[in-house]
C-alpha cells in the first residue's frame, strides 16, 4: 500500500500503512553532525521553514555557542528591537546601527519572523532534553545550521506582457544542544627527579667548578 506522508511543505510517497511510513521517514532524517555523547544532548529540526534563508542563517549563527537560557532571552530582546542581530555574511544593504556595537559590528538588522521561528525550535529542543532527563539550565548550542531549501516558485506581470519569476527563499534548520561538561581539577602528579647521564653531571661539575 502507498501512503502519502507530509513532510513540511511537500507529500512524500511511502510503502506500508501510515504508521509504518511516519516511523521509516523518522529514520531517514539525518543530521550533519552528531554529538559526542548521544545521552546527554537533544536535538531539534525544522524542514521547509518559510522564512528567509540568509536573515535565518544571521540569527542562528549569532547564537550559536550560546546556553539555551541566554539564547531565548537574546531572541525575545531581538522581537522587541532591544538587541539587534549582526550580519556578518550577507552584508549588502543592510543598514547600520550601534546596537551591533555589542558584537563589534556595524551592519545589524532586527528578523522577528527568523527570531521566532529559531525561539520554536529551542523550544522544542527544550521539551525532547525533558523527554530525556537532562538539565535544561545547563544546556549549550554546540551546533546549528541553516541550509537553503526549494524554492517557491510563484509569477509576477510586468509591462509590455512580460512575465518575470517571482520566488521565495525557505529554509531548513538543525541545531544541537548538549550538557556542559563539569571541570574536574587535574590530580596533582608527583614530580620526579630528573635523572642525567655521566656526560651531563660531568659537565655540570665542570661549570659549577669552572671558576676555582
Amino acid at each position: 500500500q502507498v501512503v502519502a506522508v507530509r513532510r513540511g511543505s511537500r507529500f512524500v510517497l511511502a510503502l506500508g500503512t501510515r504508521s509504518s511510513a511516519c516511523g521509516a521517514l523518522g529514520a531517514m532524517v539525518k543530521y550533519s553532525r552528531e554529538a559526542k555523547s548521544g545521552s546527554k544532548s537533544c536535538k531539534a529540526m525544522g524542514v521547509d521553514l518559510r522564512v528567509h534563508y540568509k536573515n535565518t542563517y544571521e540569527t542562528a549563527r549569532a547564537i550559536k555557542g550560546m546556553s539555551l537560557r541566554v539564547a531565548q532571552q537574546y531572541l525575545e530582546d531581538v522581537c522587541e528591537k532591544k538587541r539587534c542581530v549582526p550580519f556578518r555574511k550577507y552584508t549588502g544593504c543592510i543598514g547600520r546601527t550601534p546596537q551591533a556595537k555589542e558584537f563589534k559590528m556595524s551592519q545589524g538588522r532586527w528578523p522577528v519572523k527568523s527570531a521566532k521561528i529559531l525561539l520554536g525550535l529551542l523550544r522544542n529542543a527544550e521539551s525532547n532534553a525533558e523527554f530525556k532527563n537532562l538539565d535544561t539550565e545547563n544546556l549549550t548550542i554546540t551546533h546549528i545550521q541553516v541550509s537553503m531549501a526549494q524554492q517557491g516558485r510563484r509569477r509576477t506581470f510586468r509591462a509590455h506582457g512580460r512575465v518575470n519569476a517571482y520566488m521565495n527563499c525557505p529554509c531548513h534548520v538543525e541545531m544541537l544542544l548538549e550538557e556542559k561538561e563539569e571541570a574536574v581539577e587535574k590530580p596533582s602528579e608527583d614530580v620526579k627527579a630528573k635523572k642525567f647521564t655521566k656526560k651531563q653531571l660531568a659537565k655540570r661539575r665542570l661549570k659549577v667548578g669552572g671558576d676555582a
